[in-house]
């Protein structure tokens, strides 16, 4: 168990730590950095190159945004194969729809609990 963590920590900070490279390197901004690691881990699940990384690393794969191409990417892939081209254009969706909603919901609690201080 401890190997898995060990595991999902390496992968996971070697994927953050490239991302601050790319940061502190060029001059892309933040938002670019993102849509660049979804785009690579839907092009690497497209490959088949990044599921043996998430059987690997698990959490640590998984978890950053090539993780949330990966999902996104695969969901598109059944879909198709379960109920044709329209699919592709619903199959990425649904996949990833849990953690979107995930992502909503704590959001607003959190927006709900804590008073937002202005900066000064």
């Amino acid at each position: 168990m401890i190997l898995m963590y060990i595991k999902a920590f390496l992968v996971g900070g070697a994927l953050c730590a490239l991302g601050e490279i790319i940061i502190l390197k060029t001059k892309l901004t933040p938002a670019r950095i993102l849509v660049c690691y979804i785009t690579a881990g839907v092009i690497l699940s497209a490959v088949g190159l990044y599921a043996p990384i998430v059987k690997f690393a698990g959490a640590g794969a998984t978890v950053p945004l090539t993780g949330f191409g990966h999902t996104l990417a695969q969901g598109a892939i059944s879909a198709v194969q379960e109920i044709g081209l329209l699919g592709a254009f619903t199959g990425g969706l649904a996949a990833a729809s849990g953690g979107i909603a995930a992502a909503i919901f704590f959001g607003f609690l959190a927006a709900v609990c804590f008073k937002p201080k202005p900066k000064q």
